[in-house]
């Protein structure tokens, strides 16, 4: 990883701290970009390096993530993560100079930017900033009302029980690549992206030397079971703001939840990249990044 040029630390409550780091090109463009759930936004590196000449990127972990201390189990939930967003937009507008900013989230995040744009969630808190001027959004995990719920509901409850049952500390770093290995999501991932995902999801014990997972699996798996509440609510036919929906592969066995085919609606700007998984991003990085390209090109 580079050095960033700054970092804010962000108080998002008495008990957790979100750490908003700069990077790029501080006179372009402003993006944020933020991970999906359990991972960690320096695993998407070999993706948004490709950015880092022409934009100013702003790059932040969700709670409980990445960067970012364990906070209570309690709080790690939508809801937090919506409230938690809002700060760190309201916290950049008043560290920097305010700029148009597009939003680039995978998975997770995605959920998280969609509630912030909604009034599904902030109807309960009062926001303290506008939000986005653009998003793209990576494989959302979403689902069109009255379709695929059943579907949708048993992979969530499926995935959660698999999370739980995932070993969450080991020897090494190597130990934990090892396994990467074993488990045909990650196949298709760039070379070195194995050894990425060790070094950005793992955190060394001061206990015992061990590496343990930054964000513990038994938060992983609540939030799985909990983004159902919200995948069907979205009316994506009014977005409040251009956003383009980047799919992975709807062909391929799914690594994660149903992909979203979007590709009958006219009013959503959709596309899918082949022979991708629901880690696109890691995947094919050069395509994902021409499509970020693309569409901020068609703001100006």
């Amino acid at each position: 990883m580079p050095e960033p040029h700054s970092v804010l630390q962000v108080d998002v409550d008495e008990n957790c701290s979100i750490h908003l780091r700069q990077h790029g090109n501080r006179s372009g463009r402003r993006i944020i970009l933020s991970h999906g759930n359990g991972l960690a936004i320096d695993l998407y590196y070999p993706f948004w390096s490709l950015l880092e000449d022409e934009f100013e990127l702003f790059v932040f972990d969700l709670r409980n993530h990445g960067w970012n201390s364990v906070s209570t189990q309690d709080d790690h939930n939508m809801f937090s993560f919506v409230t938690d967003l809002d700060q760190v937009l309201h916290a950049m507008n008043t560290r920097y100079v305010e700029k148009p900013l597009v939003g680039v989230f995978h998975s997770l995040a995605t959920m998280v930017a969609l509630l912030h744009s909604s009034h599904i969630l902030t109807q309960s808190f009062e926001r303290k900033s506008d939000g986005f001027n653009g998003l793209v959004l990576f494989d959302p995990p979403l689902y069109r009302p009255g379709m695929s719920q059943v579907e949708f509901d048993d992979a969530a409850e499926q995935t959660a029980n698999m999370t739980r049952m995932r070993a969450e500390k080991f020897a090494s770093l190597d130990q934990f690549v090892e396994i990467l290995e074993f488990f045909p999501m990650f196949s298709r991932i760039v070379p070195g992206g194995r050894e990425l995902m060790a070094e950005t999801t793992l955190r060394k014990s001061s206990e015992d030397g061990s590496y343990r997972l930054r964000c513990p699996k038994e938060y992983e798996a609540r939030v799985t079971e909990y983004v159902r509440a919200y995948a069907g609510e979205f009316d994506l036919e009014s977005l409040p703001c251009p956003t383009r929906i980047i799919g992975s592969d709807p062909l391929l066995p799914r690594s994660y939840l149903p992909t979203l085919d979007l590709s009958d609606m006219s009013t959503v700007d959709f596309d899918f990249i082949p022979e991708t998984s629901h880690h696109l991003m890691i995947e094919q990085p050069d395509e994902c990044a021409n499509f970020v390209r693309e569409f901020i090109r068609q703001l100006d």
